[in-house]
């Protein structure tokens, strides 16, 4: 018997506000008791997402609402995990588009609703925040029509129903000037707006994969929308891969529906709903589960592809082995392959050596969150400078490239307009809004590498960036490195505050004293362009003519603390990331001071015979 049902999408940029608003649509539909205690921001559910403030995985939750059960899927609002977004549009009906009412549309609301508009969808839109100090609501509505102009949206797709929200507070209403209540509007909107799902419940079952999660007791589990028929626990199904062949038969052991933030056990799924499904080893997002007696699969279509990749490697360095308890490459090997599971814009291929393996990925960020995520497992390993991932178009070379939006006061413009055109990058419009500036720029994505913390330092912090992959293009050229050289540990040793006092002029330093370094590692940043060779670890040889004591009264300057994202947009082609579960520690790929000078003059004779 069908019953009434909603599959909606909550999409928006980082920070505008989805998950806060997922929390109050829990409370206010009675998914909490009264006298639950509930943490803020309850569908970020990882460390990593808590910590940066941001959606890094789908998150699947339902509410009833007035007698309707209304699925709703969280997305990510970075552009790194846009295969988290593509993917989950297939299993709803509707979106649900928030905007912040002081940021407007920002790179990450347009990749996403371009999305949405070819799938067919009515977007709602929610201009959230509006009780910031700098809200402008009217002006921010305007620039969303533009956008669904911009993005050839339908006449339907542009008479979208409004609602203005304070998230947090759980308030929606129709009009500004409205007092304000609770989320009972947005609840009648997303009932009244978005279709139900077909419930073909008369035919064979049939469903699309969409999503795959793992429990150490069930094994691996399949997420999807039931596009026909039903499923029963017991009822033997065929899996098939994306071109139809059949991986397995099996029983569905387990099925689950969702229930707020929990996953109830039921006996039977109908078409239209969202659940869960246990008994298939081999499932892998894109498959079909089918009835037996109709083997032919659903349509699924390719992400967009990696665009930039990095080399994880067994740590080699003096210290490996000391902090992690994953470190050899087998380990790293069996946790990539287990991250590919479920993480489908992620690719790991092997390279010559076994110890070495090539990660793509989205962008800078999706493959530091896997950087980080593996290093809190207690992994230990080492990780190379980003490169992008060329492709070979009508026979000539071809780069990724981004559109990246920058909000800048108006006294930083020009030193970030100039950073970027030294990056080949081309500016598209700058729009003027109060005292900053809205910069719009098509970038080579390899130019990007590193854009990040120097434009942080150019605008002492104040720049905001956003950005998401635009297309490929012809090769822009060649783009300079890091601009400044590395300062090299001579020996290995503890550094000493008598060795720093001293080559304080030299540039900045990532050690302190009493920190362990070894001969080869990078310990700082020099002033020069060039390389330079310290002795860190360097001892004052006492006499009786000093007290040890007033040895060590020296004043240094604070080391320079470095994040992990921050230390990847740092190392250059020639240098490695070692990462332990305590250090993050930069390195020359050759640790040697004499095999360096021999690769580097390799280097520059391959590049003179060219």
């Amino acid at each position: 018997m069908s019953k009434e049902l909603r599959n909606i999408a909550i999409i928006a940029h980082v920070d505008h506000g989805k998950t806060t608003l997922v929390d109050q649509m829990l409370r206010q539909s009675g998914t909490f008791r009264e006298n639950q205690e509930v943490e803020e921001r309850v569908m970020d559910s990882n460390d990593l997402e808590r910590e940066k403030g941001i959606t890094i995985s789908s998150k699947n939750t339902a509410v009833n609402w007035q007698g309707t059960k209304i699925n709703i899927v969280d997305t990510p609002g970075h552009a790194d995990f846009g295969g988290e977004v593509e993917r989950i549009l297939k299993m709803v009906n509707g979106v649900l588009l928030l905007v912040d009412a002081a940021e407007g549309p920002l790179p990450q609301t347009k990749f996403v609703l371009r999305k949405s508009l070819e799938l067919g969808f009515r977007p709602i839109v929610v201009i959230n925040k509006i009780d910031r100090k700098d809200a402008r609501p009217d002006a921010v509505l305007n620039e969303i029509f533009d956008l669904f102009v911009a993005l050839d949206a339908s006449d339907e797709q542009l008479d979208f129903p409004l609602l203005y929200a304070v998230g947090i507070e759980g308030i929606a209403k129709r009009e500004l000037e409205e007092d304000d209540a609770d989320l009972t509007p947005l609840f009648e909107t997303i009932v009244n707006h978005v279709p139900q799902p077909e419930q073909e419940t008369g035919q064979l079952f049939k469903m699309l994969v969409s999503s795959v999660d793992w429990n150490d007791y069930l094994g691996r589990i399949a997420i999807g929308r039931v596009e026909q028929g039903t499923i029963r626990v017991g009822q033997e199904i065929a899996l098939l891969d994306r071109n139809g062949e059949l991986k397995e038969k099996a029983k569905a052991t387990k099925l689950f529906t969702f229930s707020g933030l929990k996953r109830e056990p039921v006996d039977q799924a109908e078409a239209g709903d969202i659940f869960a499904l246990a008994g298939y080893e081999q499932v892998n997002i894109g498959d079909t589960l089918t009835a037996v007696s109709d083997m032919t699969p659903l349509a699924y279509f390719d992400i967009d592809q990696p665009t930039m990749a990095m080399f994880f490697r067994v740590n080699n360095s003096p210290f490996a082995g000391r902090e992690g308890e994953y470190v050899t490459s087998n380990m790293i090997r069996d946790r990539l392959e287990k991250e590919i599971r479920t993480n489908v814009s992620i690719r790991v291929e092997p390279t010559e050596s076994p110890e070495i393996f090539k990660v793509s990925g989205r962008g800078e960020l999706q493959l530091a969150i896997l950087t980080e995520t593996m290093r809190r497992e207690g992994y230990e390993f080492a990780v190379s400078r980003p490169e992008v991932l060329m492709k070979e178009i009508n026979g000539r070379l071809h780069e990724p490239f981004e559109e990246v939006v920058i909000d800048v006061n108006q006294d930083y413009s020009n030193k970030v307009i100039d950073n970027l055109q030294q990056r080949k990058g081309i500016m598209t419009s700058m729009v003027q809004e109060r005292e900053n500036n809205r910069i719009v720029f098509r970038v080579p994505s390899r130019g990007l590498i590193g854009f990040r913390s120097e434009m942080l330092t150019e605008t002492r912090g104040t720049g905001m960036m956003h950005q998401h992959f635009d297309g490929y293009d012809p090769y822009a050229g060649e783009i300079s490195g890091r601009t400044r050289g590395a300062l090299i540990s001579l020996e290995k040793g503890e550094v000493t505050s008598y060795a720093l006092e001293g080559l304080q002029d030299r540039g900045e330093f990532f050690v302190k004293p009493g920190d362990p370094v070894y001969s080869g590692q990078v310990v700082g940043l020099n002033n020069r362009g060039d390389d330079l060779v310290v002795n860190v670890v360097k001892k004052k040889n006492l006499t009786n003519h000093r007290a040890t004591q007033s040895a060590d009264a020296v004043k240094i300057a604070q080391e320079r603390r470095l994040s992990l994202e921050q230390y990847i947009e740092f190392i250059d082609r020639d240098e490695l990331l070692e990462v332990t579960p305590q250090s993050l520690r930069v390195r020359k790929l050759h640790l040697d001071h004499n095999d360096r000078k021999r690769a580097q003059k390799k280097k520059n004779t391959v590049k003179s015979e060219f």
